[in-house]
């Protein structure tokens, strides 16, 4: 139940050809402290209650629980959330023996976009495609949860 990921800005759009999936996505936080989120995310016609604990040393590994719940569920919940919500689209895109999950972010968001890896272990090897951009695994500006809370478009660079 260790989350294993990194976090990289997406520097062209030469990813969206090579997805194999594509979904959106709908999510708020019915808590976004560090130390545990609770996530309610719609992927497409699913809906998910996600909790995640505070990023061990280095920011790539942290505690992660995940289940399904009844769309109409995520739907009500959704409602309770706190303030920000986070829109998006989710691609999927394969890459050597493993799968980035590139996410373009709409509303608040617009203009960031930025892919995602989850690995076995933080010293795993992988291969980076051309339109993958500068690491932000260890930014905490680039947590969904914070950017609920204090959107791109205030302090993008």
């Amino acid at each position: 139940m260790v989350e294993i990921e990194r976090k990289f800005l997406v520097k062209s759009n030469d990813f969206k050809s090579q997805a194999f999936t594509q979904n959106n996505i709908a999510q708020g936080y019915l808590s976004s402290a560090p130390e545990r989120t609770v996530r309610i995310r719609i992927k497409g016609h699913k809906g998910f209650i996600t909790i995640k604990g505070i990023s061990h040393s280095g920011g790539m590994s942290r505690f992660e629980w995940e289940n399904e719940i009844p769309l109409d569920e995520a739907q009500e919940l959704l409602k309770l959330c706190e303030k920000g919500k986070i829109e998006k689209t989710r691609y999927e895109i394969k890459s050597g023996e493993h799968i980035f999950e590139v996410d373009e972010f709409y509303g608040e968001n617009e203009g960031l976009v930025m892919a995602e890896i989850e690995l076995n272990s933080e010293n795993e090897t992988f291969e980076k495609p051309e339109w993958l951009g500068e690491e932000v695994t260890n930014d905490e500006r680039y947590y969904n949860a914070y950017l609920s809370k204090n959107p791109y478009k205030d302090w993008q660079k």
